[in-house]
């Protein structure tokens, strides 16, 4: 049948997708749930043992995966630091004298962090949600929905994250030009977390404190207790800025990992930490958890393009419904598996921007760019192995499965969104 030479690379890849996520719904653990789906995917696409194993070696020392490592190393030591040596909690506390209203406060801090273009961020606002949530008897689910979802906020309109890097680079598009088309999609986020997650009928809260103030706002301690923060943000923000003007052959994450080095040794002098305090959150066996599915993660995305199986699936692409094909489905699918943005990226978009100019619409490059990202966020945000919503799941000790079915709805509504927006796009 003529259709099979392009569906038998999909069918293949949703039961190695199968295996894993029965893998997890039996209660193994992530990360070797991660690596069954990963396994799998030699057998049905025909690799030698060999070849297999040398695209699992390849994968865990790639730079990207070690580079994804020691951040999440970071961001776990950084985030135990400021738990342990109770410094989250007084920051919290200071800063609630100047932003009384608990929605503001659940929904700004993960968006704040949202700025830092690093995998894994969420695990760093998750002890801010916590401190926040504390006295407001809200379920670990809901903590972490929100922690999730206003952690990525900003990534379709923020310039630093890879992902849109990476577009700007394979359309031939300006950041700036990109990012004015990508930009509704940050607020249509806004707007469904708000509906979703925060809005009173969802969510009763008091709408502030009830407690007296009791003395005016400590601006100057609120800095000195963010100061790791800001060193942690603002740093490798201007680091990655920094890097890409001045030694682009520098992998971008070197400013990152700089950054939160800096950070880490901020929040160590100020509450005057040794190495052996600083070094035991790295044994903590949630520590060796996460280790193990980013090892994950990257060995199945590797096997994904050594089996060949994103590039069967690309055969699809090549029938009458090619364009819906490379511009949503593909990205939507890569997203859903991977988990990351770079990702349905790098995998395809090359397809999309060939396509367009074969059937002679080159023209319509940014409606297409624009819905191909919204495809793909979207899958990205839905995907069980997104290291975000493990990261979450696990801070807040809940079921990723039933954090995941309450992101559907907003998703599929975000995903619509783009359907419309780009419909809008294609008129103007």
């Amino acid at each position: 049948m003529d259709f099979a030479p392009g569906v038998l690379p999909l069918l293949k890849v949703l039961a190695a997708f199968t295996i894993m996520l029965a893998c997890i719904r039996f209660k193994v653990a992530l990360g070797l749930s991660i690596l069954c789906g990963a396994a799998i995917l030699g057998p049905l696409f025909g690799m030698a043992p060999e070849a297999w194993f040398a695209a699992t070696a390849s994968a865990l020392v790639d730079p990207e995966t070690l580079f994804l490592a020691g951040i999440v190393a970071l961001i776990l030591m950084l985030s135990d630091l400021l738990e342990r040596t109770g410094q989250s909690r007084r920051l919290m506390d200071c800063l609630a004298r100047m932003i009384r209203s608990h929605r503001l406060r659940l929904g700004l801090f993960p968006a704040l962090v949202g700025f830092l273009p690093m995998p894994g961020g969420a695990i760093f606002s998750a002890p801010m949600v916590a401190g926040v949530a504390e006295k407001l008897n809200l379920d670990a689910e809901h903590k972490a929905l929100v922690n999730y979802w206003f952690r990525h906020l900003w990534e379709m309109a923020w310039p630093l994250f890879p992902g849109l890097i990476l577009t700007s680079n394979l359309a031939a598009l300006p950041i700036t030009t990109l990012i004015f088309f990508t930009a509704p999609g940050a607020i249509c986020c806004l707007v469904l977390g708000w509906i979703f997650y925060l809005r009173p009928k969802v969510l009763p809260l008091p709408e502030a404190d009830q407690e007296p103030k009791t003395g005016r706002p400590q601006y100057g301690r609120a800095l000195v207790l963010g100061l790791p923060l800001l060193v942690a943000i603002v740093g490798a923000l201007g680091l990655e800025a920094a890097i890409s003007a001045l030694a682009p052959q520098l992998p971008f994450e070197l400013g990152v990992v700089t950054a939160l080095a800096a950070a880490v040794a901020c929040v160590a002098v100020q509450n005057h930490a040794d190495v052996r305090f600083m070094v035991s959150a790295l044994t903590k066996k949630s520590f060796l958890g996460m280790m193990l599915v980013i090892a994950g993660i990257f060995v199945f995305k590797g096997q994904l393009a050594a089996s060949g199986a994103v590039r069967g699936m690309a055969e699809l692409a090549g029938g009458p419904a090619a364009l819906f094909v490379a511009a949503v489905f593909l990205p939507f699918l890569v997203g859903f598996i991977a988990g990351i943005n770079v990702a349905f990226v790098g995998s395809t978009f090359p397809l999309l921007l060939g396509l367009l100019p074969v059937l002679g619409l080159q023209h319509q490059l940014i409606p297409y760019v624009v819905l191909a990202t919204f495809a793909g966020f979207t899958g990205v945000m839905v995907s069980p192995i997104h290291i975000c919503l493990v990261l979450t799941c696990q801070y807040f000790k809940t079921d990723v499965g039933g954090v995941w079915r309450r992101l559907i709805l907003p998703c599929a509504l975000l995903l619509g969104f783009g359907g419309l927006y780009f419909l809008l796009l294609t008129r103007l």
